[in-house]
């Protein structure tokens, strides 16, 4: 086919490049402009277009596309069999939807309908699913409400993080794109709506989604969170006014010295270990911790550093 390829991060990275293998003619790549990065601020190409440069396709990197007169141009020009969309990062507009013959294809991070919106990988770890996949859908003008292509499935393990889980997707998704022009020339495809009322979504992450709630939120829900916010924007809560982030955490028992009824966010420190009690009593063991202007270290070390009365006495959030 004759193709347009829309995608920005090193998430789409294998996706053109599996395309590029596939024999598939690339017409064009759109990427989101340069970005200024470090503390030299200097443009740099983000993976996507390095890739494609590298690989000698021209690049587009309009910094607007709805009423890009130009760039609409030049796509209508091209006259594309099929435009592939992977995390591009940008609505696509109606007049782009209508232009390919085959639409708009979206390879989409989640069991659609299931995780609608920006961050599908994060929401379905920190919502404690042990079962993820990626969908190929036709684009229309909702959010994620296109119509379904494939599917396929992908388990998601007790400790493994939304990070760990990006590159799998990634990269299990790119032969299931190819497939999917595949049956769409073929016409083995046909298109299946979706079920609407098992929609749930996935909206773009805040900074306030790392923060620990230990009287609404269970020990299992807390330790899932801080997986789903790998890297960004991870757990923390508060101690004596100044920000705890905590790098490391596993769900325990409670610990022999614990009272019958504890209080949420009550501290139990036994040697080097440090215990904090969760909703509906239950127990989370900090292991790896990083007070606000301190370094990050283990909570053997963040505990020398503490009086004994000091110890009894912390409590978070």
């Amino acid at each position: 086919m004759r193709l347009v390829f829309c995608g920005t991060p090193r998430f789409a990275v294998p996706n053109l490049e599996a395309l590029i293998a596939a024999g598939h003619e690339v017409a064009l790549v759109v990427s989101q402009p340069d970005r200024p990065v470090g503390r030299t601020q200097e443009l740099t190409a983000l993976p996507v277009k390095q890739v494609a440069t590298a690989a000698g396709l021209p690049v587009a990197q309009p910094d607007k596309i709805r009423n890009n007169t130009e760039f609409r141009s030049q796509l209508e020009s091209i006259a594309p069999d099929a435009i592939v969309v992977v995390a591009y990062g940008r609505i696509i507009p109606p007049w782009m939807l209508a232009l390919p013959r085959f639409g708009c294809i979206n390879l989409h991070a989640s069991l659609l309908p299931k995780y609608r919106g920006a961050a599908p990988i994060q929401w379905a770890v920190a919502m404690g699913e042990t079962v993820t996949g990626n969908t190929t859908m036709l684009l229309e003008e909702g959010l994620d409400t296109g119509p379904i292509l494939l599917q396929q499935a992908f388990g998601i393990s007790p400790n493994q993080t939304a990070a760990d889980l990006f590159e799998e997707l990634a990269i299990g998704g790119a032969p299931l794109v190819v497939k999917t022009l595949r049956g769409l020339e073929s016409g083995d495809i046909v298109p299946k709506p979706q079920d609407h009322e098992h929609a749930t979504l996935a909206p773009i992450l805040q900074r306030e989604d790392g923060r620990m709630d230990f009287s609404a939120r269970t020990a299992i829900e807390l330790k899932n969170r801080w997986r789903g916010f790998q890297p960004w924007p991870g757990a923390f809560t508060s101690l004596s006014g100044k920000k705890l982030i905590v790098h490391r955490m596993d769900v325990v028992p409670p610990p022999s010295s614990a009272p019958d009824k504890s209080e949420c966010g009550q501290v139990i420190v036994h040697e080097t270990r440090m215990f904090v009690a969760c909703a509906n009593q239950t127990w989370l063991e900090l292991i790896e911790v990083q007070l606000e202007g301190k370094k990050r270290m283990l909570v053997s070390e963040f505990l020398r550093g503490l009086s004994p009365a000091s110890q009894s006495e912390l409590r978070l959030g």
